[in-house]
């Protein structure tokens, strides 16, 4: 199944397929020299069976974790490459989730002024969310995406069949990007979620559907500078909780828990049963003024005001540009109407 992605910058193609892995060179240009930049969590099957077609392989691999999408890593992966010479003719590979892609996105978009990207994701997270739309970006003290750039894949490939070996902690993690968008975006997607009774018989039908909502969303605002906000439902709490605890809490648990101060009780009380049938957390203790000053450091923040998604119900969602202080009254579960 191809689906095809519009960008001003370059347009390209997702492509999702059971076992495409073993027909990666069918649809990427392998015939140069190849970084396979991945994590210490992939099987290294999937990385013999990119290894093997590509003319001249080469493999980084950084440490799972948020914490190794940091600049240090940045400076070695480019200095890897410096000194195997790589050219502006070679290509990047990102085999992993969405911490490997948005580092090698990045890496790509400013290595040599930019490199073809290939993007293989192999979470649920970077499947439906970071692979499709070209944000890359890297941490920076600590705080998420704040160096980063626009820049899309060439080619995205993702195999539904890498999820079998996800840690279920991470899969359902990644399943709240899909939460996410069927809850501001398709009513049904997230009645499919809300009664499935087997994750891994639904995934691709699940998988296609949030692609889908994403590629309407990013070919109508490429740059995040009107409709594109509303898939940062969720995100602008959870990422301060994410910064808040030392990213020892997986992104999508982190947006998860984001989300519940951005709805109506009634509503509130539907996703959390959601969030329990998938072993997500569904409340955490913090305190508020302090998770406030990590808010006034989002790259999204303005004059000291931020636009917030709100879902009164499902399948609808509305964004308001709100005072960073006035997000105190959401937290304290005192929404405005």
């Amino acid at each position: 199944m191809i689906i095809p992605i519009k960008s001003s910058i370059l347009n390209y193609q997702i492509v999702l397929e059971k076992d495409i892995l073993y027909k990666a060179k069918e649809y990427l240009n392998l015939n140069c020299k190849v970084l396979i930049i991945s994590d210490d969590n992939i099987p290294n099957t999937y990385l013999e069976i990119i290894k093997k077609q590509c003319l001249n392989p080469f493999v980084y691999l950084i440490t799972a974790g948020e914490k190794s999408k940091n600049i240090t890593n940045y400076q070695k992966i480019i200095s890897f490459m410096m000194s195997h010479h790589f050219s502006r003719k070679d290509a990047i590979v990102a085999l992993g989730g969405g911490v490997v892609g948005d580092l090698s996105g990045f890496i790509s978009a400013t290595y040599m002024r930019g490199i073809t990207f290939y993007n293989i994701p192999t979470s649920l997270l970077a499947q439906v969310d970071s692979s499709i739309g070209g944000k890359t970006a890297i941490d920076f003290h600590n705080y998420k995406n704040i160096i980063g750039a626009f820049k899309p894949a060439n080619m995205v490939l993702i195999d539904p069949n890498t999820l079998k070996t996800l840690d279920i902690r991470q899969l359902h993690a990644g399943l709240v990007e899909v939460i996410k968008m069927a809850l501001t975006c398709d009513s049904s997607l997230f009645e499919i979620i809300e009664k499935s009774e087997d994750l891994f018989y639904d995934i691709d039908f699940i998988i296609y559907k949030a692609l889908l909502i994403k590629k309407n969303i990013v070919e109508q605002d490429e740059k995040e500078n009107n409709i594109r906000k509303v898939l940062n439902f969720g995100h602008t709490i959870g990422h301060a909780i994410e910064s808040y605890f030392d990213m020892t809490l997986l992104h999508g648990e982190c947006v998860g828990l984001g989300m519940l101060y951005m709805m109506p009780n009634d509503l509130k009380e539907r996703v959390i049963k959601i969030l329990k049938k998938y072993n997500l957390p569904t409340t955490i203790d913090f305190d508020i003024d302090k998770l406030l000053k990590l808010i006034y450091l989002d790259k999204k923040s303005i004059d000291n005001k931020i636009d917030i998604v709100f879902v009164k119900e499902i399948g609808t969602y509305e964004i308001r540009n709100i005072k960073i202080s006035d997000l105190k009254n959401y937290l304290k579960g005192e929404i405005p109407s």
